[in-house]
């Protein structure tokens, strides 16, 4: 069975990660969360006093990205998780203070061609599911399959908001769904990779589907173009 690139864009708080996750397992693919990794660029930012007056200060995390160093390793379950200069960040990088800051951190044409160029090298050669806002338009432009998943601000907020309360995090509805409105509106305007969706990309509105279906959906469109390679 002949490998391909699977790449899966859309709006934040779609499911993309979770969808791409079960896909990669199915096929035995590797999967790549481009998101964890602005996301620990971001949190690296935070701790290192680069967010001030709620603004990113764009030259000193410039300066700071060769001692950026990103990698996936796969834990006790076999599930990859980000490693942010070797600790394991992958829960500290949801809290809703880092989602607050990590749109205007990829607005960054330094830190999105730093992190394009490792995500290209990631899924060199093998079968890949990528998920993030510009994998099938910039990262693998060439991607045999390209999903883009939306739905309506108020349900992806409401997903994220049940999401964090089940985490244990004290954060109102309004709040989460402010945040999901404005990472909407930096991620379709900025000038670097806005968030598209690519004209040979599949449009998929996830906002009255369970995770069941979504799944089986998006892995019958991988089924069928893979064995259109064969």
């Amino acid at each position: 069975m002949p490998n391909i690139t699977i790449a899966i864009d859309g709006y934040s708080s779609t499911g993309k990660s979770t969808v791409a996750k079960q896909l990669a397992d199915w096929l035995d693919y590797v999967y790549v969360d481009t998101g964890a990794m602005y996301r620990a660029v971001t949190l690296y930012a935070m701790q290192n006093g680069m967010i001030e007056n709620e603004t990113v200060n764009r030259e000193k995390l410039i300066a700071a990205l060769p001692y950026i160093r990103l990698d996936f390793q796969k834990n006790e379950n076999g599930k990859a998780e980000i490693h942010l200069n070797g600790k394991n960040v992958e829960t500290d990088i949801r809290h809703l203070d880092v989602s607050e800051y990590v749109s205007p951190v990829a607005t960054i044409s330094e830190v999105r061609k730093k992190l394009v160029e490792q995500q290209q090298a990631m899924g060199n050669g093998m079968g890949v599911v990528m998920d993030g806002r510009d994998i099938g338009t910039v990262v693998f432009p060439d991607a045999e399959l390209k999903i883009f998943m939306t739905a309506s601000a108020e349900q992806r907020a409401t997903r994220r908001y049940n999401e964090l309360l089940g985490r244990g995090d004290a954060v109102s509805y309004q709040d989460v769904l402010e945040n999901v409105q404005e990472r909407d509106r930096i991620d379709t305007s900025r000038a670097d990779s806005p968030l598209r969706k690519a004209s040979d990309a599949i449009e998929i509105d996830n906002s009255e589907m369970n995770l069941e279906d979504q799944f089986h959906t998006i892995l019958q469109l991988a089924k069928d173009r893979i064995a259109g390679r064969v």
